[in-house]
């Protein structure tokens, strides 16, 4: 699956995701409705413009991402 993930940066890395292309399209995060530490990096529960939410996943040691959409 081909996908990108738009993160803000501060301070470190992957503070914040702002938006993801996945399936072709640019989905816009209007909400990031939970945030976690997992073992090797980072979760993020997002909900899209268009309503849809999904996990997104950032593995810090591999700097890579993965994703989840939630039905």
């Amino acid at each position: 699956m081909d996908f990108k993930v738009e993160c803000y940066s501060g301070y470190e890395y992957a503070e914040r995701p702002v938006a993801f292309t996945w399936e072709g399209r640019t989905h816009p995060i209007e909400a990031i409705e939970g945030e976690w530490r997992i073992a090797g990096g980072k979760r993020f529960r997002v909900r899209t413009r268009e309503g849809q939410a999904f996990d997104l996943f950032y593995e810090e040691l591999c700097d890579e991402w993965r994703i989840r959409p939630l039905l």
